[in-house]
């Protein structure tokens, strides 16, 4: 059976983690689409939900860019931007913080940090942002989010009232905090965490348990890195250790709760909202989405499963494109796509389908089209 022939398509991937931008899929999805079906109408709104590419979908959708030098995640002086509308900016922990940004790839899980995030949030308030949305993922440290906040002017003490260097390691020898240096314009801000993740800051589903190995911890390096954030949590505020998303970003999360005020809210709802992505689909007779692997993962709010629920209350049918998808027929009908398409299906060897994937979504436009 054909697909009805829409005149209108928006297209609204996601990145394909280590294939393609999420604007190189829609990309190469419009093509696919033109080439088959020229009078088509086709509008792209690539998307994220927090991690890396949120800086992206903000610029395709017409915010202006802020161009800035700052710190990489081993305090390496690193180019990096971040978004602003009005009084609203939108910063990328990984455009700054994240393991794309450590030198020639080097991890280093004892030392990282998140300095560089604070540093662009001050920037942002220097400039007048008094709302600021800090999209959580990709981070390179393990640090509780204590460079974020030292960049921002809180003091990590030891015993001794020295101040810590960076990283998570030394949180170990942290006794007390003085908040009184922190950026003035802190009191008269919002902060908004977009991301995707629920982790506590600590146990097995915390940040280092889970994500500091992704960052180069071995298993004596991620229990130092647990004794680490145990005692910052101790000292900046155990309470805010169990909140969801405390362990998001190698626990920066749990630093802008604790110390910030900051709220948590799904990645994907944030960026959906604030691109007006309700207005984009007004006269799409078509919404298509997409990832690298559509799985169990993606159910818990990944951001195709954002836009679908987005498109399918204003009545817009939606159709997935993954490089795999592991969901059952039984599982994309609950979640409301009217179709899958895998590359996978095209192409079976993953190191292939990774290399050709944006001929294959060319191909996989073609045939949303053409049936």
């Amino acid at each position: 059976m054909k697909n009805p022939q829409p005149r209108r398509v928006l297209l609204a991937p996601d990145k394909f983690k280590g294939s393609l931008t999420a604007a190189e899929a829609a990309a190469a999805l419009e093509r696919g689409i033109i080439r088959f079906a020229p009078e088509t109408a086709v509008r792209q709104a690539p998307i994220a939900d927090g991690g890396d590419g949120t800086l992206d979908a903000f610029v395709a959708a017409g915010w202006e860019q802020v161009e800035i030098e700052s710190y990489g995640p081993t305090l390496a002086p690193v180019q990096t931007s971040y978004a602003v509308r009005g009084a609203t900016a939108v910063i990328e922990l990984a455009a700054v913080s994240g393991i794309s940004k450590l030198p020639a790839g080097q991890h280093d899980p004892l030392h990282a940090t998140t300095y560089g995030v604070g540093d662009v949030i001050g920037d942002a308030l220097d400039r007048g942002a008094r709302d600021i949305v800090l999209g959580l993922g990709g981070s390179a440290s393990t640090d509780g989010g204590a460079g974020m906040l030292q960049a921002l002017g809180l003091r990590v003490l030891d015993a001794d009232g020295n101040e810590l260097p960076c990283g998570g390691a030394a949180l170990a020898r942290a006794v007390r905090i003085d908040r009184s240096g922190l950026h003035p314009a802190l009191a008269d801000a919002t902060l908004t965490l977009a991301g995707d993740v629920d982790n506590p800051l600590l146990g097995p589903n915390g940040a280092a348990a889970v994500y500091a190995a992704q960052k180069g911890a071995d298993d004596d390096q991620i229990a130092n890195l647990e004794a680490a954030l145990k005692n910052w949590a101790a000292v900046l505020g155990p309470e805010w250790a169990e909140k969801p998303g405390a362990g998001a970003a190698g626990g920066a999360g749990f630093g802008a709760l604790a110390a910030l005020g900051a709220r948590m809210r799904s990645g994907i709802d944030v960026v959906l909202t604030l691109i007006d992505f309700p207005a984009q689909l007004a006269d799409a007779d078509l919404v298509v989405t997409g990832e690298g692997s559509l799985d169990q993962q993606s159910l818990s709010g990944k951001a195709p499963i954002g836009v679908c629920a987005a498109a399918r209350a204003a009545g817009v049918p939606v159709i997935v494109v993954a490089g795999r998808v592991q969901l059952t027929a039984e599982q994309l009908k609950a979640a409301g796509f009217a179709a899958a398409y895998a590359l996978s299906e095209l192409e079976p060897d993953p190191a292939a389908s990774m290399v050709d994937a944006a001929a294959l979504l060319e191909c996989v436009g073609a045939s949303i089209v053409g049936g």
